[in-house]
């Protein structure tokens, strides 16, 4: 089996390493325009010229949960495009949004600010019952957060495209329930997959409907963002911050009203990095499934984007 790495922005020596060792028998190389054919790719925001220069790949094994950007391009008709499961984000995942949730439960970030101007004061301990957490997205990561947040004892709502079932979660599916769910969640969490019907899709019009003094954690993609509403609507007192990880320029322009916003926190897309080493097994695994002839987990739906 040829397998080839075109992995833009990535240091391409370990990924040659730990697939070299992990499959012997294949041939792994870093891919270089005119390259010969490859049976599969290893893929990070290929350009269009590597797809066009491989018609007759049978798979793409993105390095990333996102397959957005990689949809966009012009795939060859029988190439498989398959996703990372989790590749060690899952649980770097619940950590950060666990912490982004407790951070403003505790009004840690106003205690932070009282002590750095010499303030010794106490604050009403809030009622967890009062805030319920929604989250977006119910695939791996955004079970894992949800499952993670019900530990702590807060009251976890749940949002997805098709029923789903989580102990300890309150499910809400479908657009006829979308609104009802932002209703009854004090803090919302994105976890959904970029797609042209989830684009923009937290928006004036939506955040409104979050109860007073909502928050928002946004750690999928910045392009499901309308920037300019969450901060006309933090500005206005109906929402009392953010906590973004995903923005829809990377990095963030200089200048950005982000950068010095008061109640806005931001990280540079850095809440879950993919693991190598737990990624090249899965990897591995999902190559040994499509040689066989099985169910290659992971597979994208083109169609619906994830």
């Amino acid at each position: 089996m040829n397998i080839t790495l075109c992995c833009t922005d990535t240091k391409t020596e370990p990924w040659l390493e730990g697939l070299r060792a992990a499959l012997p028998g294949a041939s792994v190389t870093v891919w270089q325009p005119g390259a010969p054919q490859a049976d599969v790719a290893v893929v990070w925001a290929p350009p269009q010229q590597f797809l066009d220069e491989q018609p007759a790949l049978q798979a793409m094994f993105n390095i990333g949960a996102g397959v957005d950007a990689l949809l966009r391009l012009r795939i060859p008709d029988g190439c498989r495009v398959v996703r990372i499961d989790d590749g060690g984000m899952a649980v770097q995942m619940a950590e950060y949004v666990c912490h982004a949730v407790v951070r403003h439960f505790r009004e840690l970030d106003a205690y932070e600010a009282d002590m750095r101007d010499g303030r010794w004061g106490f604050r009403k301990p809030r009622t967890r019952s009062d805030f319920t957490v929604g989250v977006m997205g119910l695939g791996v990561l955004g079970e894992r957060v949800a499952r993670a947040l019900a530990h702590f004892e807060f009251p976890v709502n749940g949002w997805s495209r098709t029923p789903k079932a989580l102990e300890g979660v309150r499910g809400f599916h479908g657009p006829d329930a979308f609104n009802d769910f932002l209703a009854a969640s004090r803090v919302l969490v994105n976890l959904l997959p970029l797609t042209p019907e989830t684009e923009g899709i937290m928006n004036r019009g939506t955040l409104s409907r979050l109860p007073q003094g909502g928050y928002v954690i946004n750690v999928a993609r910045g392009a499901h963002l309308v920037e300019e509403d969450l901060l006309a609507l933090v500005d206005s007192g109906h929402l009392a911050g953010a906590t973004l990880d995903v923005f829809r320029t990377e990095p963030l322009p200089p200048g950005h009203p982000f950068w010095s916003h008061p109640k806005i926190v931001a990280t540079p897309h850095t809440s879950a990095r993919t693991l190598r080493e737990e990624s090249i097994a899965q990897i591995v695994r999902k190559i040994g499934q499509l040689d066989r002839g099985e169910p290659v987990a992971g597979t994208v739906d083109r169609a619906r984007g994830y």
